[in-house]
């Protein structure tokens, strides 16, 4: 338990944190990678490279000074956080090195603000905050290694086939490459892929939505190729895999882990809502409902840019024609209208009025920052209630903190 003086200490660093949060965390991971360049293959470089991990990291630390009298208040935060750290083979021992540089930044970016009481009460505080993500962290390794068919840390997978979904979107599926079982995962959950990357010299770890339901007799990844743009940077890792992922290659996962997941043992309505590659944990969701022929109402709705970005639309097809139950539609922002499933347009706040408000649903939503962004906002001023609004950040995710 924290102190008083010490909780006072922390909140009285908001306003600088507020002001030059980025440039604490900017100098944070060069200090780290400087001392301890082996963490380089845990970390995303490219998030390094945006600067989407500075701001994220900024913004989290931001949110636990602010919350430090309750930092319960940030449990489905910490939580976000636990199954990301756990996908990525953070361990406790990384803890002590990552608090250490913190410290470190903290003392060298304020200067003389820097009081050692200031620095005694966030080694306190970060000491508190580690204790509860190695915690919860040490349950999802229990569980994961404990699961049938599970395991820790990295897994050699064998692609068995390939599948190209879209233009940008290829499908992998993946079988262990040591013959043995696979866990019954939850539908929305994602792995950690992990490819040693020559031009880096680095192995580099990348998330990815688990696209089917869980089956038993492998796992699929439908990876986005990230061609880059000025709103976009250059996936590194989806263009090696790209271009190097065919039958009979290998590659390393991490077991499943994540919370955005269907809640199976709710009886409520599901609309699942996704743009782009955002759509992948919905179509494990909604597979899965299919399968278990679940007697829930399900509204399945997803917008593309064009037509070579559209993936999924015959799976969606062929799924929907013996399932009443499921009503969709796509959104093709170049696209032309069919006069049934098909829309030309993005999805909007209209749009969410006339095909998704069904009462008492649970809202399922995953697409890039700023699609969620505008969806989450149109659900809550349609009248739908905060709780039932879940959501996906592919990267780091600024909405929860």
């Amino acid at each position: 338990m924290l102190t008083e003086q010490t909780r006072s200490l922390v909140k009285a660093t908001v306003p600088v944190l507020k002001e030059h949060g980025v440039t604490l965390t900017s100098h944070f991971y060069r200090r780290m990678f400087s001392h301890n360049p082996e963490l380089k293959h845990i970390f995303n470089q490219g998030h390094q490279a945006s600067g989407q991990q500075q701001q994220a990291l900024a913004g989290a630390v931001l949110g636990y000074a602010e919350h430090i009298d309750d930092p319960s208040v940030l449990a489905p935060v910490v939580m976000r956080i636990a199954h990301k750290h756990a996908s990525l083979g953070i361990r406790a021992e990384h803890y002590p090195i990552v608090g250490g540089h913190l410290l470190a930044s903290i003392r060298e970016v304020l200067g003389e603000a820097a009081s050692d009481e200031l620095i005694a009460a966030w080694a306190a505080a970060y000491g508190q905050l580690a204790d509860i993500l190695i915690a919860a962290e040490a349950e999802l390794y229990k569980d994961s290694t404990l699961a049938d068919g599970g395991w820790s840390g990295y897994r050699p997978f064998k692609v068995m086939e390939r599948v190209e979904e879209s233009g940008e979107i290829a499908s992998f599926y993946l079988v262990p490459a040591d013959g043995g079982a696979l866990p019954a995962f939850k539908p929305g959950q994602y792995v950690s892929v992990r490819v040693f990357l020559p031009e880096l010299g680095l192995a580099q770890p990348r998330q990815y939505s688990l696209s089917d339901a869980p089956n038993g007799r492998y796992l699929r990844i439908s990876v986005k190729r990230e061609a880059g743009d000025d709103v976009r940077p250059f996936g590194t890792v989806s263009n090696h895999l790209h271009a190097t992922l065919k039958a009979g290659a290998v590659l390393e996962l991490s077991a499943p882990m994540g919370d955005f997941v269907l809640h199976e043992d709710r009886g409520t309505p599901v609309v699942l809502i996704s743009a782009g590659v955002g759509q992948t944990p919905m179509m494990a969701m909604l597979q899965t409902l299919i399968a278990e022929d679940s007697p829930r109402d399900i509204v399945y709705l997803h917008a593309a840019r064009n037509e070579a970005a559209l993936a999924f639309a015959d799976t969606l097809k062929t799924l929907a024609e013996p399932c009443p139950r499921l009503k969709h539609a796509l959104f093709v922002e170049d696209g032309v209208a069919d006069g049934r499933h098909r829309h030309a347009g993005r999805i909007e706040r209209d749009t969410l009025a006339e095909h998704a408000l069904t009462a008492g649903a649970d809202y399922y939503l995953c697409g890039p920052l700023p699609f969620m962004s505008a969806q989450k906002s149109a659900l809550l001023s349609l009248g739908v209630a905060p709780e039932r609004v879940h959501y996906e950040v592919f990267g780091s995710d600024p909405l929860t903190v």
